[in-house]
């Protein structure tokens, strides 16, 4: 049978190899010449013998060629065979790999010639044939399927660490999963809360004891926790011309027609997000995802306050009796309110995930270009298997810019990083808009505006992916109040803009509140990404991405320094490509700017860094990606000269010399962003440090 065909089977082409390296043998018999290959099916493995003497020790490596393999039979047949004498590091973990007899190949039909390729771990009793070996170099027995890795490779740490009886997880598959995969996980007590079409897998409730056997599916790519995830904000004013938005409103340009999904805690409507007239509402659609109180209202103040840096419209300040209106980036955008938070700002990644895969369900009909997602969680491994980077990719697929907050972990030197590697997920994932947080300074010029030092930095762990990729103000931010009872005006009430600072009028309600951090500043750039896509509807979400970048400000000093005056200890930040991207949103550059990047899927992903053996830290660029060899988008363009300090003997761009500010590779800070740490600890650790920032802001 053909390969094709092995495919529409759902079948895997089978490779028997065994090839000594550098023999010498007196007597080499039928094991002496090259292995063959062999298109297989059931029944030629059936025919294979259950025992033979004289046998070798194989092992075995899968590789996918067929879309549902490996199937039930191979991996039956397979561990009949399997005796369990051997065990075989790959990649660090400790295999017990299938290790069928060698001596029945003979029986596989439909042989082929094939090169060297194949290891062995035990010779058996073939010692009758006379071998003598200078070098024994075998490669394995490789069948068509997946890597058979054992189980806890495709366990999350945190859920094998776990000790809790009942567990919430996200399982993910390699295939689309069926009725017959979720019946699989309900056979062991596991209990389907929902699926996930978007990630190929969905949410369950088992059991702690159950987890091993069902990573154990051949099927199964990924099993996680289903994860805490918190807003990114800490509890301004003149952030709109910092990043030089009336430019936008002179052109009219104003998000119209445009619809955003703000997936957060609520958004409690209010005059600031009606109609330009003044009436109805501009929030189009609401959904709750959350745990606890059945509401599309926010209950903590953050999701209110996002959607007015984004969209408000200044209502509830606009008129002659105000000094001041306070309005958002896109002031006549159309809001998508899915709420993933609750009233204290915590939800799971299950929540994130519906709601990411309801707003691709929901771009036709609301026209949704744009996920905003001020919300994020430490990083417990590679983009590639997180479920919360898979959603924001099946969304960036679907044609959805998504923009996220970078994390408020820049002060965050637990791991002696100097705060760098604290980006969180899903800012992480390349595809997605990452955004730092700078400072207005309390000025409508930008020249004097610095980064928050709170702001999170890459690279990022695991993937060393250069993160973020934008800043915007994010310090200090007026925005909309979502009501007095909300948990973050409680815990802060002297946070709520006084009503005699913008009002001649000194009767009423207040209508504004200040917050802070990385969730602040990621409107901004959404709010941004929503004009240019007004002016430009065909734009890809690669094409948005590169633009922003491409045309952002980028004359920064060199350094600067922040100081807490609650603890009166000072931060010092340093204005690399770890902190400040490609630069500071300038939305009338974007606006006026004509480049238009390759419209190819992943054009624009944020590029990787590795470090050399002089430590010399260089962008690693693959001539799919945008970055890599163009000179229109190459990388002094993109990210400015002042970020990239020069080229290596190689031609990379160097990003950092041997003086790096994670130090050397004795040391545990290098182990931590060059090796397979977690640089924030336990999410308990997050929050207390987060929570402050929110509220206080740095001055």
């Amino acid at each position: 049978m053909d390969q094709s065909e092995n495919e529409r089977r759902g079948l895997g082409t089978a490779f028997v190899v065994f090839v000594p390296h550098a023999i010498q043998t007196a007597r080499a018999g039928p094991f002496c010449s090259t292995f063959q290959y062999a298109d297989t099916n059931p029944a030629d493995f059936a025919r294979l013998p259950d025992e033979a003497s004289g046998a070798a020790w194989a092992f075995v490596k899968a590789a996918v060629s067929g879309p549902n393999w490996p199937h039930p039979w191979a991996r039956d047949n397979l561990s009949r065979w399997c005796r369990g004498r051997a065990h075989v590091s790959l990649f660090g973990t400790t295999l017990r790999p299938f290790l069928p007899m060698v001596t029945g190949l003979q029986h596989i039909t439909h042989l082929r010639r094939l090169g060297a390729c194949g290891v062995m771990t035990s010779m058996g009793k073939i010692n009758k044939a006379g071998w003598r070996f200078r070098h024994l170099t075998l490669w394995c027995l490789i069948l068509g399927g997946n890597v058979a890795v054992a189980a806890p490779r495709r366990i999350s740490k945190d859920l094998q660490q776990s000790s809790e009886p009942q567990l919430n997880v996200i399982i993910q598959y390699r295939v689309p999963p069926t009725r017959a995969h979720f019946a699989r996980v309900m056979a062991k007590g596991g209990t389907l809360r929902q699926n996930f079409p978007a990630i190929n897998g969905g949410v369950f409730t088992v059991n702690r004891n159950v987890v091993a056997a069902l990573s154990n599916d051949p099927d199964v790519a990924y099993i996680s926790l289903d994860r805490t995830v918190r807003a990114t904000a800490t509890v301004t004013d003149l952030y709109d011309q910092a990043v030089l938005a009336p430019y936008a409103w002179s052109k009219n340009l104003s998000g119209s027609g445009i619809g955003v999904a703000v997936i957060d805690s609520g958004i409690s409507s209010g005059r600031d997000f009606t109609l330009s007239n003044g009436t109805g509402s501009r929030i189009v659609y609401s959904q709750d995802f959350a745990l606890g109180q059945s509401t599309t209202a926010d209950l903590y103040g953050h999701g209110t306050h996002v959607a007015g840096i984004l969209a408000g419209n200044g209502m509830n300040s606009h008129g002659s009796a105000f000094r001041k209106t306070f309005m958002g980036i896109a002031e006549n955008v159309n809001l998508i309110n899915l709420r993933v938070l609750d009233q204290n700002g915590t939800g799971h990644d299950s929540a994130v995930i519906a709601a990411i895969q309801k707003a691709i369900s929901l771009k036709s009909k609301y026209n949704i270009r744009v996920i905003n997602l001020s919300l994020g969680r430490p990083v417990y491994e590679s983009y590639k298997l997180d479920p919360l980077c898979q959603a924001v990719e099946a969304a960036w697929k679907a044609g959805i810019v998504v923009v996220v907050a970078a994390g408020n972990e820049g002060r965050n030197d637990s791991a002696h990083t100097d705060g760098y590697g604290t980006v969180a997920a899903p800012a992480n994932d390349p595809y997605a808009i990452t955004v730092g947080a700078m400072k207005p300074m309390g000025t409508s010029t930008r020249a004097d505006d610095l980064i928050a030092s709170y702001s999170s930095k890459g690279p990022t762990l695991f993937d060393h992916i250069v993160k973020p990729d934008i800043v915007a103000p994010g310090n200090m931010v007026i925005s909309v109040l979502a009501s007095s009872n909300a948990t973050l005006v409680k815990a802060a009430p002297k946070n709520v803009v006084a009503l005699s600072s913008y009002s001649s009028n000194s009767k009423g309600t207040a209508s504004y509140f200040t917050l802070s951090g990385t969730s602040m500043a990621t409107p901004v750039v959404s709010g941004a990404v929503a004009r240019l896509l007004q002016k430009n509807p065909s734009l890809t979400p690669d094409q948005v991405k590169a633009r922003l970048m491409k045309s952002a400000y980028k004359t920064f000093p060199r350094y600067s320094t922040a100081k807490d005056p609650t603890t009166g200890k000072s931060y010092t930040s340093q204005y690399d490509i770890f902190t400040v991207g490609a630069g500071y949103l300038d939305i009338q550059a974007a606006l006026s700017s004509v480049d238009l990047a390759p419209a190819t899927l992943g054009s624009a992903k944020s590029p990787a860094v590795a470090r050399d053996r002089s430590g010399n830290v260089y962008l690693v660029t693959g001539s799919s990606v945008l970055w890599g060899g163009s000179i229109t988008w190459g990388t002094s363009v993109v990210w400015g000269t002042s970020v990239v300090w020069g080229t290596s003997v190689s031609g990379e761009s160097v990003l950092w010399g041997s003086s790096a500010p994670w130090g050397s590779s004795g040391d545990n800070g290098f182990s931590v962003l060059w090796g397979t740490s977690v640089v924030w600890g336990t999410s308990d650790q997050n929050v207390t440090e987060a929570i402050p920032i929110e509220i206080e802001g740095e001055k």
